[in-house]
C-alpha cells in the first residue's frame, strides 16, 4: 500500500472549481467489521470545531488520526488506545520479528501440526483466502517466499533479482497452501521454504479496529490513516470530505488527478511509486504479481472505496494485479465496492457506480 498526505481543500480545490466546500485528503485508505455495531450520533460529542491531530509510526509506515471534536482529554484518550491497537496486531502480524504469529508459521512450514494463532490473525488469514478466490489468484500472501529477492523495503539496494532465482520461489508460491484449521485456531503451511506476509492486509485490518475504538469512545468526525489505507467517519462540522486520487507520475506528491466527495467510507490505494526500483528504463514495484514472480504490469494505481478497511485492503491490491479488464468485472460483481484505476497507458477507468460522483480534474501525467 502507498502512503497519502492531508491537504486544506482552501488550497487544492478552488483551482479545479469543483465547489465541493469541505477538506480534502488524498486517497489511500480503508475500513472493516471492526468498524460496525453501534453507531455514535453527531450528538453524542460537542460540536466537531476543534480539530486534534496524532501520528505514530507502527506497521511500517506512519499512522495518522485527525478528529474534529471540543472533548480533547476524551479524544486523546481513544487515539492512544487506538495507536495501541496498531502495535498490538503488528507484533502479531510483522514478519521483520521471530516471535510474531506470522513468523512462527513461516519458520514451521511444512511442519505437522499447525500453529496456534489468535482470533486477530485467524481473521485475517480467512479474508486473505476470501481475497485469493475472489481475485482468481491475484491476491496471495504466499508472496511471501520472495522476501529478500525483491528488495524493495530495509534491504532495499538498487539490486534485481535474477531469472533463475525468481523461477525457483515463484514454484511456492500458491494460496491453497495455507491451511487454517478454525475450530483448533491454527495455521500451517504445507511446503516447506514457503512463507505467507500479511503486509498486503493487516493494515486494513488495524484500521478498522481502530476505528471501532474510536467509534467506542463516542468519537463521530475522525479520519484514520495508515499508509495507503485510510477511513474516513462523518463530516467536518455540515460539510462532507473531499478524497482526492493521487496522480501516480507526477513528481509532486501531493498532485491529484480526481476528486470524490465521501461519508463514512473506507478507502485503500495500491500504486507502483512508492516502493520501487527504476534499472534500464523499466519501474520495479513491490506488487508482485504470483504468476510470474516480478512486479505487476498492467497498472499504476488502483483506489478501491469500500465499507471496510480489510475488503479495501485485498482487492486493491489483487485489481492493480488484474487490470482495469478482469479488476472491474469483479468490482461490479461486488456489493458496496467502487474503484477508480489508472492503467499502464495512463488511462483512468472509474467504476460505474462512481461516474457521477468523481470529479476528473485532469488526465494522470504519462511517465516510466
Amino acid at each position: 500500500m502507498v502512503p497519502s498526505m492531508i491537504f486544506d481543500r482552501r488550497r487544492l480545490c478552488p483551482a479545479f472549481g469543483v465547489g465541493l466546500g469541505c477538506l480534502l485528503i488524498s486517497i489511500g485508505a480503508i475500513a472493516q467489521e471492526g468498524a460496525k455495531g453501534a453507531q455514535p450520533t453527531r450528538n453524542t460529542l460537542a460540536a466537531p470545531d476543534r480539530e486534534i491531530k496524532r501520528a505514530h509510526s507502527t506497521m511500517g509506515t506512519l499512522v495518522q488520526i485527525i478528529t474534529y471534536t471540543d472533548q480533547e482529554a476524551q479524544a486523546v484518550r481513544a487515539i492512544d488506545e487506538a495507536f495501541g491497537e496498531f502495535d498490538r496486531l503488528d507484533k502479531l502480524m510483522t514478519t521483520w520479528t521471530p516471535d510474531s504469529e506470522v513468523s512462527r508459521i513461516n519458520t514451521a512450514a511444512g511442519t505437522k501440526p499447525g500453529v496456534p494463532i489468535s482470533a486477530d490473525t485467524l481473521a485475517v488469514l480467512q479474508k486473505a483466502a476470501w481475497g485469493a478466490r475472489v481475485t482468481h489468484g491475484a491476491f496471495d500472501i504466499t508472496v511471501g517466499a520472495f522476501k529478500g529477492l525483491w528488495k524493495f523495503d530495509q534491504d532495499k539496494d538498487g539490486s534485481l533479482p535474477t531469472p533463475t532465482s525468481v523461477k525457483e520461489q515463484r514454484r511456492l508460491v500458491n494460496w491453497r497452501d495455507v491451511l487454517v484449521d478454525p475450530r483448533a485456531q491454527t495455521a500451517r503451511l504445507r511446503r516447506d521454504g514457503q512463507a505467507i506476509t500479511l503486509g498486503g492486509i493487516a493494515k486494513g485490518y488495524a484500521t478498522d479496529r481502530a476505528v471501532a475504538i474510536l467509534r467506542q469512545h463516542g468519537l463521530v468526525d475522525f479520519i484514520v490513516q495508515a499508509g495507503g489505507d485510510m477511513f474516513v467517519s462523518g463530516k467536518k462540522g455540515e460539510r462532507r470530505w473531499v478524497v482526492g486520487v493521487r496522480d501516480p507520475r507526477s513528481e509532486w506528491r501531493g498532485e491529484f488527478f480526481a476528486f470524490v466527495e465521501v461519508e463514512d467510507r473506507t478507502f485503500s490505494t495500491s500504486g507502483d511509486y512508492e516502493r520501487f526500483v527504476l534499472a534500464d528504463g523499466k519501474r520495479y514495484h513491490h506488487i508482485l504479481d504470483p504468476k510470474t514472480g516480478y512486479p505487476a504490469v498492467l497498472s499504476r494505481s488502483v483506489t478501491v472505496m469500500a465499507k471496510d478497511a480489510l475488503t479495501a485492503d485485498v482487492l486493491s491490491t489483487g485489481l492493480f494485479i488484474l487490470g482495469h479488464e478482469r479488476g472491474m468485472k469483479i468490482v461490479q460483481s461486488l456489493p458496496d465496492v467502487e474503484a477508480v484505476l489508472v492503467d499502464d497507458k495512463h488511462q483512468v477507468h472509474v467504476a460505474q457506480g462512481l461516474t457521477q460522483r468523481i470529479k476528473i480534474a485532469h488526465e494522470p501525467t504519462d511517465g516510466i
